[in-house]
């Protein structure tokens, strides 16, 4: 063995070189291993997104919260229980071995290097079993992490309720507006009444009735207090007789809407009022 330093130099590259050749599999397959694992946790994500200039990331404050973040912690909590777990795999494959590292004085260097590479080998392996069964219990985790991220606070769902079903303060005030119209439209139907029958302070009932085109009269509008006055100013311009009875009043208020014709059990009292209000107009 030439032990000159030329020789030595020689030496340790020739047998570097195929410590290289021998290690690489094995570097190359932790390396697939890692990757599948990540695959299998978050999937296939290319991005360049994080290497884009931002001036937050510049902000000594934002950078301290993240620092010392809940996700920050944990996060180091679980790579120093990963970096130990991995170490402590390692170390017992040492010292397993310890009983063959003194006869590799009298051996040659390449027998050397065949024991380091299989020992080597060896603690690939076992890290990588180590490795899968941290990458399954971080892949619960993970899950569990990100389902608790997802799940909607109180006023999240409020928000989403409001997106879907709409704002109660939108809906109130199309309630309102949808109020008014119907309000207008009824006021303009209050020329064409027969009679306004009211209490006669409280409330107002337009009522009209046409012998060809209905089978019994219709209320056409009603209201109590502002909108009863409403009711009767309007009739009073229009010429519609005001006629006064607070049973009857109260009676169709009660039971008939807007566009629907006098229960049959309220036609006599109706009759009666109408046929007063034809006599002063001279129609009978």
């Amino acid at each position: 063995m030439d032990l000159t330093i030329n020789g030595v130099y020689r030496l340790f590259l020739d047998n570097g070189a195929a410590f290289l050749r021998i290690i690489s599999p094995i570097l190359i397959f932790l390396g697939i291993v890692g990757i599948l694992i990540n695959l299998a946790q978050v999937g296939a994500l290319i991005t360049f997104q994080p290497l884009a200039p931002k001036l937050d990331k510049l902000n000594i404050i934002s950078g301290a919260r993240r620092l010392f973040s809940t996700k920050t912690i944990i996060e180091l909590f679980r790579d120093t229980i990963k970096i130990t777990i991995i170490g402590y795999v390692a170390y017992l494959t040492l010292k397993s071995e310890l009983k063959n590292y003194v006869p590799l004085v009298d051996q040659e260097v390449g027998q050397i290097l065949v024991f380091m590479a299989r020992v080597a080998l060896k603690i690939c392996l076992r890290v990588s079993g180590a490795l899968l069964v941290l990458a399954a219990l971080d892949f619960v985790y993970q899950k569990f992490d990100f389902e608790r991220r997802i799940r909607m606070t109180k006023q999240e769902i409020k928000e989403e309720y409001k997106l879907y079903e709409g704002d109660p303060l939108i809906k109130s005030r199309i309630r309102r507006i949808q109020r008014e119209l119907a309000r207008t439209r009824m006021l303009q139907d209050v020329p064409k009444a027969d009679v306004v029958i009211t209490n006669p302070t409280h409330l107002a009932v337009a009522i009209q009735y046409d012998p060809e085109t209905m089978a019994a009269p219709k209320v056409v509008a009603k209201g109590e207090r502002l909108i009863a006055e409403k009711i009767k100013e309007i009739a009073a311009r229009a010429g519609v007789p005001i006629v006064e009875n607070q049973p009857l009043a109260r009676a169709i208020y009660e039971a008939v809407d807007i566009g629907m014709s006098i229960p049959a059990k309220l036609y006599r009292a109706v009759a009666e009022v109408l046929a007063y209000v034809y006599k002063l107009k001279g129609k009978i």
